[in-house]
């Protein structure tokens, strides 16, 4: 293996960062370029939504085997397959000509993704030391929150300038790049004993999730009737829950729920859905109300939500020597808040706000969203078992997926029962009401953390370690004597 021109904490999340950044960019691009795409296939815009909900649902099928394939057949040899199938993917939809080709080539693209992450972190998790590893996933943050800002203007720049298909193709060398990356610094981690694969559980939980989350993406969505919608969200429960029933008894589910019975593993999973079911809805409401209330283009529209971003960036600096100084337990408590407020800050604005005030109150919204996306993700595995970090990462890949899908959910119920009470009008006030509340859902985080003890974390964050003590300077004349 070549010399590390990086330290692993920062070389292995740059490199998983490579591959979460295009996965999660092309999840958002590619809906600025679905009215294009649908004219130059001849068919109607709204038919194109099987691009998206294809690929979703696939990601939401086969995450929960990304644990046991990592475990089985190593963590590098799954994650180059997951970045080489992500890819061809992306060729396929750049080359396809139909809404069949397109959607089987989304459906490729979904069983790469849908291990690309999961894997990736778990290389992270297995190869850092825990004293270390706030900073290293800070380094997987940014991406995850640059790409649903930028994909929006980005996949507008290339649908108006360029051409549609560009939106795919422009993964193909960062694909290759993170091929390149893995295979000389990807250490092939894999899991200490061979167990055998929950062929009714993967059945069961993997039917449930996506069932949930078709029938909760689909709220408020007017994509099909209302009875359908409800059939299928209730179904997808049912089947989650004879997956828990099933997960009971057996020793080696596919995803393993006795993890809940770690507190700063249950803390972190369930508070973290709290706060994301918030984080979810604003690509969604944040792009519509600059639209439709403010009447910006999309372009300029992910101009000002691009800023965002830069908050995130510069909260990677900050967040390691927070954490070391308060603990998590009280940096969770109070960003909860913090970053809530931000949340729900778009309720105030209106069309005499200025848009250099909207920029600057993105920006901090970004920053405390961010710190407390890297501290959740961070304390998900402070006090889980190596041999256990597999399923871990399975585990909270697949509520991560479940509260973006929730987030839409409850985003585009909350607009569509305020359009209902203002007979329909679009305006900027039209759109408060819905971040109001999901800054009051992202808020509600906090109880779950409260609930934690006030050492959770201490050897990750490295408020428990003392500096050493400066020797005795007798002592020390002697040992040089």
């Amino acid at each position: 293996m070549p010399a590390r021109l990086l330290p692993d904490r920062i070389l292995l999340p740059l490199i998983v960062a490579c591959a979460l950044f295009m996965e999660n960019l092309d999840s958002t691009v590619l809906s600025t370029a679905l009215p294009t795409i649908a004219k130059d296939f001849g068919v109607s815009p709204i038919n194109m939504k099987l691009a998206l909900t294809s690929y979703l649902l696939t990601i939401a099928v086969f995450i929960p085997a990304s644990g046991w394939l990592a475990d089985r057949f190593g963590a590098r040899t799954v994650f180059r397959l997951a970045i080489v199938l992500f890819t061809a993917g992306s060729i396929c939809s750049g080359l396809s000509h139909s809404i069949g080709e397109i959607v089987a080539s989304r459906v490729l693209q979904g069983i790469g993704g849908a291990m690309m992450v999961p894997v990736g972190r778990l290389v992270i998790l297995k190869s850092v030391s825990k004293a270390e590893l706030v900073g290293a996933l800070a380094w997987l943050t940014v991406p995850a929150l640059i790409g649903p800002v930028v994909g929006p203007p980005l996949g507008g720049f290339i649908t108006t300038y360029f051409d549609w298909r560009w939106i795919f193709w422009i993964n193909v060398p960062i694909g290759i790049l993170g091929l390149f990356l893995a295979t000389l610094y990807i250490p092939d981690v894999r899991g200490e004993e061979r167990v055998a694969f929950d062929y009714l559980g993967f059945v069961l939980s993997s039917l449930g999730i996506a069932g949930f989350v078709t029938g909760s993406t689909s709220l408020g969505l007017n994509l099909m009737p209302w009875p359908y919608v409800l059939a299928i969200l209730f179904s997808g429960a049912a089947l989650l829950i004879l997956y828990v029933l099933h997960s009971r008894r057996i020793d080696n589910p596919i995803l393993d729920l006795s993890l809940f019975r770690i507190p700063s593993f249950a803390a972190s999973v369930i508070g973290g859905l709290l706060f994301r079911t918030g984080i979810g809805a604003l690509p969604f409401l944040l792009p519509l109300m600059l639209q439709l209330g403010f009447g910006l283009t999309p372009f300029q529209s992910g101009s000002i939500t691009f800023v965002s971003a830069i908050g995130a960036i510069a909260m990677k600096f900050v967040a390691p020597p927070l954490l070391r100084r308060f603990g998590f337990r009280s940096v969770l408590i109070a960003n909860s808040f913090i970053a809530a407020i931000f949340i729900a800050m778009p309720a105030l604005f209106d069309v005499g706000t200025p848009l250099a005030a909207m920029t600057v109150l993105l920006f901090i919204g970004g920053f405390f969203r961010s710190l407390q996306f890297t501290s959740a993700n961070a304390l998900a595995f402070a006090d889980v078992p190596q041999n256990r970090m597999s399923r871990a990462t399975s585990l909270t890949s697949v509520f991560q997926q479940l509260s973006m899908s929730i987030g839409v959910s409850i985003g585009a119920i909350s607009l569509e029962l305020t359009l209902h009470s203002t007979g329909g009008q679009i305006e900027v006030a039209t759109f408060h009401p819905a971040f109001i509340v999901i800054g009051l859902i992202s808020m509600s985080a906090a109880i779950f953390f409260i609930r934690m003890p006030a050492s959770a974390g201490e050897e990750m964050s490295g408020r428990g370690r003392r500096p050493p003590l400066a020797p005795d300077p007798v002592t020390a004349m002697r040992e040089r004597a």
